[in-house]
């Protein structure tokens, strides 16, 4: 059989099997519901409240604090909804470079209309430099006092850049202290820090499949004293703010996964450095016109994307794909689209506003646990020839 080389850990992770060691009684000998009173479901439930504790620990919050859902795009919709419906009306910012989870939850309640159909939420899209970090003196112009919610990722997805969130949360509260400052922490889980008190967030989330967890599993963290209308209705769990019984499997997994994550953080993280900073020198030494997209320092240890000219980002990775190589063009959530990646496209505007044609050919290798440098090097020699195949045939 022909090798899989996976350099799309940005998408998920494969479940690591400690994780699942300690998943694995939870789905038969100790199954029972979290909220039943008898003495097993009081046994999930005791272990579904030590996750919680593990949970808040890492993020320095009260457990209280910690909301377990079924993952990021659930965080988004009951965090930006629900903070906004109990508002009631006013301004929402974000960036362009957003999750679709984010984006789309916004353009929704942008839309949104009041009895008199008139809209009840202004809402905005900030620019990004051409290395994907927020422009801050556009942020400070555009806070005010009916701005209610400012949403931001914490690492991106697809280029991996890392904004400076505690500087941001700063000026947050100097300009407009009444905001609410969201932020998508899923890229930066396992990674960076989660500590909300250094970070000064309202609201974070992760997901744990992003760090050898299982799928399904979220956190939402909900600063103390935050009204919030849940999404999720019936049942009273997760203090009345998210309704279905507890899946206290993935809960657990997910507990576990980001325990083990920040133990072997600094180790991990280094190693992975020297991969990524390998491939791109590999890439650009052997590659002529390409552009490394995102930040050249400020940016995740495991995040290469690069953008190659004169080709077609789903080319490439189809091609690669025929050679067991996984990789992503953006986005896992929208890899059935053929438009060119919006986070690549805002960050790539010149100064006429016209966009880059490299945004199309945009390629995203993130690598992971399992990633060598073995793999890198026939990564790249399988990566060169489909390179020249490709511009062969272009028309351009």
């Amino acid at each position: 059989m022909k090798k899989i080389i996976y350099l799309d850990h940005a998408a998920t992770t494969p479940l690591d099997p400690e994780v699942l060691d300690v998943m694995q009684p939870f789905f038969r000998e100790n199954f029972a519901n979290a909220s039943s009173i008898h003495q097993k479901g009081v046994l999930a439930r005791r272990k579904l409240e030590e996750a919680r504790e593990q949970v808040a620990e890492i993020f320095n919050c009260l457990p209280k604090e910690i909301i377990f859902t079924s993952g990021p795009t659930e965080n988004d919709d009951l965090f930006l909804r629900g903070v906004s419906e109990v508002i009631g009306k006013g301004k929402i910012l974000t960036s362009r470079i957003e999750h679709h989870s984010v984006l789309d939850t916004i353009k929704y309640l942008g839309n949104k209309k009041g009895f008199l159909a008139t809209k009840l939420f202004q809402v905005g899209f900030l620019p990004v430099d051409k290395y994907g970090k927020l422009k801050l003196d556009i942020l400070e112009e555009e806070l005010n006092r009916k701005t209610i919610i400012f949403s931001l990722m914490y690492a991106n997805n697809e280029i991996g850049t890392i904004q400076d969130i505690r500087k941001i949360s700063e000026l947050i509260k100097k300009k407009s202290p009444s905001t609410y400052f969201y932020v998508d922490a899923v890229q930066a889980a396992g990674v960076l820090s989660l500590d909300v008190k250094k970070l000064g967030v309202d609201g974070m989330s992760i997901g744990g499949h992003k760090f050898y967890g299982p799928k399904g599993s979220g956190v939402l963290f909900l600063k103390k004293g935050i009204d919030i209308q849940p999404q999720v209705i019936g049942g009273g769990q997760e203090r009345g703010l998210r309704g279905s019984t507890e899946n206290v499997p993935g809960i657990i997994g997910l507990a576990f996964a980001l325990k083990k994550a920040y133990k072997n953080a600094e180790k991990e993280n280094k190693r992975l450095i020297e991969l990524r900073d390998y491939l791109i020198k590999k890439i650009q030494d052997e590659i002529s016109d390409t552009r490394l997209n995102g930040h050249p320092e400020d940016r995740l240890p495991n995040n290469v994307n690069i953008s190659f000219d004169r080709v077609e980002g789903e080319a490439v990775l189809l091609s690669l794909d025929k050679e067991g190589i996984c990789v992503s063009t953006g986005s896992a959530c929208s890899s059935e689209s053929l438009e060119p990646s919006h986070v690549i496209g805002a960050c790539s505007l010149d100064e006429e506003g016209e966009e880059d044609t490299m945004a199309h050919g945009s390629v995203r290798f993130t690598l992971g646990k399992s990633t060598n440098k073995e793999d890198l090097d026939f990564t790249v020699q399988i990566l060169k020839k489909v390179i020249e195949k490709l511009r062969s045939i272009s028309p351009v």
